[in-house]
């Protein structure tokens, strides 16, 4: 059932976000004990943060918690909590546990998983979330979040933000890696795909006892560089899903007329900080960028490869180095092999050699970069080059005349050219 909705292409006010919201929220009737699941700072310009201090606007006391969909992220420090829900307590915050505080709600069988791998894989999925969803006797959890183009289920966000941002180790881990040995091309700005088949069969048969609604928005980036509302959709069924999708890929999607030969990405460092994270910057332009051509990713806050620090050890030792190389280690390697969504992500983050990705960190070495597969480039002389007052997405030309294709924030895009993309 669909509560409210609002979209407008051109773009809408917050304040016209903010009543539409309230809308939806008293169409749910009375309630009194209240969970709300929204992203962490790595979707900070995805409203979702602002949508749960309107909920706590409006609900006030009823609000018993707030459990950020961390995912395999590190929990939010308070710097970053007033950052992203400025004004509210706190004490209302629960970090998220992901490899301990989970509890599975029902396991979807391995032969749905072979039927939408297409036979790539065969094993059974757990429907993990954190157990507060399950023991906290809340009669609304209320979900918050982006829809966006996205690399591991197509479309970020509705049941993702529970099964993923809630999830365990095992459904994390094995809905990654369905993801990428799918593959990341046949999915990201696909609304339907074998990731999001998977976490809606577990919705549908799993949690019908659990009182879940989403509030989804749809934001764009200007060609100034700055953020505007395009939608907000909620809903406790998939219609809600649906219909964000649609207009997410009217403002978020950029088909290029002609494969793209030099991309330059700039990593905000208030919400890139790993490659775990900053390697968006590969998968949302991979699909328009030509044959041998290059990537250089500048990033100022990127000090480290993994969220966690198992992960980053994993990443440090396999390397982005190809899907051959990442399978081959996963049947070698017990430690991959127990961590799938590793496994995933070094798969996502290789161009398997068709292009070439220069990594511009302020606070990873040279060594370490080439040592995980990517060529290094100094951030000082390629921020200088690149980088210059007033530059706009799109293309862009150098001092000495070099064409180039410049994005300023990667997670909220997708960009890619006809010869690779089709839905």
């Amino acid at each position: 059932m669909v509560f409210c909705q609002i979209a407008d292409s051109e773009g809408i006010s917050q304040e016209t976000m903010k009543k539409h919201f309230f809308k939806g929220l008293k169409a749910l009737g009375e309630r009194k004990r209240i969970l709300l699941i929204p992203p962490d700072i790595t979707r900070l310009h995805g409203l979702g943060g602002l949508l749960a201090v309107w909920a706590v606007e409006y609900f006030g006391s009823k609000v018993k918690a707030i459990l950020p969909a961390l995912g395999t992220h590190v929990p939010m420090t308070p710097e970053e909590l007033d950052i992203m829900y400025p004004g509210i307590d706190h004490s209302l915050f629960v970090d998220h546990d992901w490899r301990n505080d989970v509890v599975t709600l029902g396991t979807v069988p391995s032969s749905f998983i072979e039927e939408v791998s297409e036979g790539k894989l065969s094993y059974q999925w757990k429907a993990q979330v954190n157990r507060l969803l399950v023991t906290g006797g809340f009669d609304l959890i209320l979900s918050l979040g982006q829809v966006v183009p996205h690399e591991v289920i197509g479309m970020a966000n509705h049941t993702k933000n529970i099964y993923v941002g809630t999830g365990g180790p095992e459904g994390i881990n094995k809905s990654h890696y369905l993801g990428a040995v799918y593959g990341m091309e046949r999915i990201m700005g696909r609304t339907d795909t074998p990731v999001r088949a998977v976490l809606d069969y577990a919705h549908e048969n799993f949690a019908r006892n659990l009182p879940i609604v989403f509030a989804l928005t749809v934001v764009f980036r200007q060609i100034d560089g700055t953020m505007r509302s395009a939608g907000l959709f909620m809903g406790d069924d998939r219609e809600c899903f649906n219909e964000a999708c649609e207009l997410s890929l009217k403002v978020n999607f950029t088909m290029v007329d002609t494969p793209l030969k030099k991309v330059v990405v700039y990593l905000d460092p208030e919400e890139f900080r790993t490659t775990w994270l900053g390697n968006k910057a590969i998968y949302r332009t991979r699909m328009a960028i030509a044959d041998e051509g290059e990537l250089i990713i500048i990033a100022p806050g990127v000090h480290k490869f993994g969220e966690d620090e198992q992960i980053d050890r994993l990443i440090r030792k396999y390397g982005y180095k190809g899907t051959d190389h990442t399978l081959e280690a996963v049947t070698r390697h017990q430690d991959l092999k127990d961590n799938l969504s590793a496994a995933a992500h070094l798969i996502h983050g290789s161009s398997e050699n068709r292009f070439s990705i220069r990594y511009c960190p302020k606070s990873i070495s040279r060594e370490d970069i080439i040592q995980s597969g990517y060529q290094y480039g100094d951030i000082t002389e390629y921020t200088d080059r690149y980088i210059f007052d007033g530059i706009q997405d799109g293309e862009n030309r150098t001092e000495d005349g070099e064409t180039y294709y410049y994005i300023s924030n990667p997670a909220v895009g997708l960009w890619a050219h006809e010869s690779r993309f089709s839905n």
